[in-house]
């Protein structure tokens, strides 16, 4: 159910600004939006695992704040990763 290093590492890889770069907004927008879709899945098996939906609602919530901050910040890189992501139809 969580990510594996492997998986973690690729996210990095494709979404950081430069090299090294583990924890801009984009990076962990992505790493988020990768344990969100996994969890939704789950969810869809186990529809009465109500800690697992907690946590699905906390991350969901902390990426929109992140999505937030970098829409303050700098709307460019905010479009950037919303169309990467496919966040908003």
């Amino acid at each position: 159910m969580a990510l594996t290093k492997d998986e973690k590492q690729k996210i990095v890889k494709k979404y950081a600004r430069k090299e090294g770069d583990t924890g801009s907004a984009e990076v962990q927008i992505a790493i988020l939006t990768k344990e969100i879709s996994e969890l939704t899945e789950h969810l869809k098996e186990h529809k009465h695992d109500f800690h697992s939906r907690r946590g699905l609602l906390m991350k969901v919530g902390h990426r929109r704040s992140l999505l937030n901050y970098l829409m303050k910040k700098d709307v460019t890189r905010y479009r950037e990763i919303v169309k990467k992501l496919g966040l908003r139809k």
